[in-house]
C-alpha cells in the first residue's frame, strides 16, 4: 500500500474528474495519488476499513491509514494544494453537519449538473504513475 495519501472519487462523475484535474494541477510535489472507487484497489480500500458500499457516492481521502469523508477529506486534501488552497483547512472548524450538508446537497445533484461518464476517466500517460486503479 502506498504510504502516501490516496484520494478515493467517483470516477464516472464530470464533477470529480474536474475536481481531480484541479487537485493535480495544483499538488506540484505530487503527494496525492488519487483511485476511482470503481476500482478494484478502491474496493480493497473500503473492505480494509470496513465502509459499507455507500462510500462510493462519496469523496474519500485515506491518509496515515486514516478514511476521512466528504467535507473533512475535501479540506484535508487541500493542505496538499499549492497557493493559498491550504488556508481553506480552516474550515475545518465549521460543525461536521454543516460541512457535510453543504457536501450532500452538491453531492446529490452532481450528475444532474455536471454530468456522467459511461466509464472513467484514462489518465494520461504522464499522469498515470498517480493513478493506483488497480494495484495492492
Amino acid at each position: 500500500m502506498p504510504s502516501q495519501p490516496i484520494i478515493l472519487f467517483d470516477g464516472v462523475c464530470n464533477f470529480c474528474d474536474s475536481a481531480v484535474n484541479f487537485v493535480i494541477k495544483r499538488d506540484k510535489k505530487s503527494v496525492l495519488k488519487f483511485a476511482p472507487l470503481q476500482s478494484e484497489f478502491a474496493k480493497r480500500i473500503l473492505v480494509n476499513h470496513h465502509l459499507a458500499d455507500e462510500e462510493l457516492q462519496t469523496f474519500l481521502l485515506l491518509e496515515n491509514n486514516q478514511v476521512y469523508k466528504k467535507s473533512t477529506a475535501v479540506l484535508k486534501a487541500c493542505k496538499y494544494l499549492k497557493g493559498l488552497w491550504p488556508l481553506l483547512y480552516g474550515l475545518i472548524v465549521v460543525p461536521k453537519f454543516i460541512r457535510d450538508g453543504i457536501y450532500n446537497w452538491v453531492a446529490k445533484n452532481r450528475y444532474k449538473w455536471f454530468g456522467k461518464k459511461e466509464a472513467c476517466m484514462v489518465p494520461t500517460t504522464d499522469m498515470r504513475s498517480r493513478f493506483l486503479n488497480d494495484l495492492i
